[in-house]
């Protein structure tokens, strides 16, 4: 009989011994935020952009543009910075100056180059390394035909804006940054 109390108590001295170990190994603190690469960057969000596409001395169209910045902390720590104004600039000389996008033959256009460009760029204009990643949300173009069209109230059937940078879906995204 004795054997059968000492054999059940050694049963649960085992069995709560292996759910506290079990527990406490689950809860382990997780690291310390500042050793990860996002704690070192932050997001700065930027402003919705048009700028005119002019030809022949005639505006043909509108690019609409929206790009954020992924800027490295310690670098911005306490600094105003011009984004808006230089983010304008910098689309200005790459899509009407360089002609970067060609919205006839919009298979060429790649995105990553421009981002690294942008990128480079702007770094440059700011003189140091504060822009850690640009972050495209958006990059359409509208004709002047569209737009006029829009403006009047004209019920007039018009063709979507033209892409030229979609947004992954969540799941791509989510892969993506695995």
């Amino acid at each position: 009989m004795i054997k059968l109390v000492l054999t059940g108590v050694w049963v649960c001295v085992i069995t709560l011994a292996s759910v506290y170990m079990s527990v406490h190994l689950a809860t382990a603190p997780a690291p310390a935020p500042d050793q990860s690469k996002q704690s070192l960057v932050e997001l700065v969000k930027g402003e919705s952009i048009t700028i005119p596409v002019v030809k022949d001395g005639a505006v043909n169209g509108y690019f609409l543009g929206k790009i954020s910045f992924m800027m490295k902390k310690d670098a911005v720590k306490g600094m105003t910075l011009p984004l808006t104004e230089m983010t304008t600039d910098e689309l200005f000389s790459l899509l009407v100056g360089n002609k970067m996008v060609d919205i006839s033959h919009m298979k060429s256009f790649d995105p990553n180059a421009f981002r690294e460009l942008v990128k480079k760029d702007m770094n440059q204009h700011l003189g140091g390394e504060y822009i850690d990643q640009v972050l495209l949300e958006q990059l359409d173009y509208l004709s002047k035909e569209e737009v006029a069209a829009n403006a009047s109230g004209q019920p007039k059937k018009t063709g979507k804006p033209v892409n030229i940078v979609t947004p992954a879906p969540a799941n791509e995204a989510a892969a993506a940054g695995e």
